[in-house]
């Protein structure tokens, strides 16, 4: 069940890393915004897992997600340590609109609405993109802190390599640049990695 909700939640456009026992998680969650935690784990609590985390990292989010639906576990969950506290099975969309609801209060990522075409800052500035910025950000979004190629970038758009001219991409990326410094009065985190292509160096997640 965790490969199938980190396979659904990467599709969706979120950063995920997976952990089995409460070894692999602890340094795991050190450096995620939010946590999905289950109770019942091979060596140890997934309840020790939550109170120690909160311990660790007050302002991360905390999602408990279990087959223990008894009201003391919900309440023991609750008031040591989680955010949310949900009982399987639940459906997909359901889980990822918690982890939007709680997103909006701890996730210091960067975030591309696609619905409403907008990027937005953790510190709260926006920009609205265009079709092109839009896919652009998306691409970048796929591969975190890494060089996306030019021709992959090109493949993106839907042009094929052969034909593109590289200069309308650097001309995108220029003026996206130039709009978030204007608009935000700060530099975009957007990267040109030399003789490959370019990357986005934060976070970003993808709505």
């Amino acid at each position: 069940m965790r490969e199938e909700i980190a396979s659904f939640l990467q599709k969706r456009g979120w950063h995920v890393s997976q952990a089995g026992t409460l070894e692999e998680f602890r340094p795991l969650a050190l450096q995620a915004d939010i946590a999905v935690v289950d109770v019942m784990l091979p060596d140890g609590s997934g309840f020790d897992a939550a109170s120690w985390l909160r311990e660790q990292r007050a302002a991360c989010g905390i999602v408990m997600l279990t087959a223990l639906g008894d009201t003391r576990d919900r309440v023991r969950a609750l008031t040591d340590a989680a955010d949310h506290y949900l009982v399987k099975p639940i459906k997909l969309v359901e889980f990822e609109a918690v982890l939007h609801a709680l997103s909006r209060r701890v996730v210091t990522s960067w975030r591309l609405d696609r619905q409403a075409s907008t990027l937005l800052a953790p510190a709260g500035d926006r920009l609205v993109v265009s079709s092109n910025e839009s896919k652009l950000l998306e691409l970048l979004a796929r591969q975190p802190g890494q060089p996306v190629e030019r021709r992959h970038i090109a493949e993106g758009f839907g042009i094929s390599w052969m034909r593109y001219d590289e200069r309308r991409l650097e001309t995108l990326v220029s003026r996206l640049r130039q709009r978030w410094r204007s608009e935000a009065g700060s530099e975009l985190p957007l990267k040109t990695a030399h003789r490959q292509g370019y990357a986005f160096a934060a976070p970003l997640s993808v709505e």
